[in-house]
């Protein structure tokens, strides 16, 4: 760990991701009245992945859950896509969105290997925590994403890279 702002640190360049996104708050996630598990189901229908293939980057299956576009820091809506990395084309397939993720430094917090939905809430935790508590880091909310790679492709035995945008 790295000053207790996630297993180390890391800046990147900006991005840009295309999928599919929906509005929610953290407070409908926790409640059962939450978007974000629809959303993955809709992720993998046969739809939006024949549409990805056409849009997303040849060649690159990494998954991104992209958090962006927040009202209110953690407490207010913000907007989840779930995608991959956006190709070449300028043409966005019907039904699909774009996001362009900043340059930004980012603490990288890496999950425990376990079922991806539980190991992931782990480390939101972890990372909700540590932002309440951090005097040496201050979120940005400016575009935090989930990272699933090779390391995911068993979802009962994953392992997760959480980026959170810090200044």
């Amino acid at each position: 760990m790295n000053s207790g702002a996630g297993d180390k640190m890391v800046s990147l360049d900006s991005f840009k991701l295309i999928g599919i996104d929906v509005r929610t708050t953290n407070q409908a996630e926790v409640s059962g009245q939450g978007k974000i598990g629809e959303l993955w189901g809709r992720f993998w229908s046969a739809d939006v992945q024949g549409a990805l293939a056409k849009a997303a980057q040849e060649g690159d299956a990494r998954v991104y859950g992209c958090y962006t576009d927040y009202e209110n820091g953690a407490a207010g809506e913000y907007t989840i896509l779930i995608g991959r990395m956006a190709g070449q084309a300028e043409d966005v397939p019907v039904g699909l969105t774009t996001v362009h993720v900043p340059a930004a430094k980012y603490a990288v917090f890496t999950t425990r290997r376990g079922p991806f939905g539980e190991v992931v809430h782990e480390a939101w935790q972890r990372i909700w925590e540590w932002a309440s508590s951090s005097s040496e880091w201050e979120r940005t909310y400016t575009g935090d994403f989930e990272l699933y790679d090779e390391r995911s492709a068993d979802p009962e035995n994953a392992v997760v890279d959480i980026y959170i945008a810090v200044k």
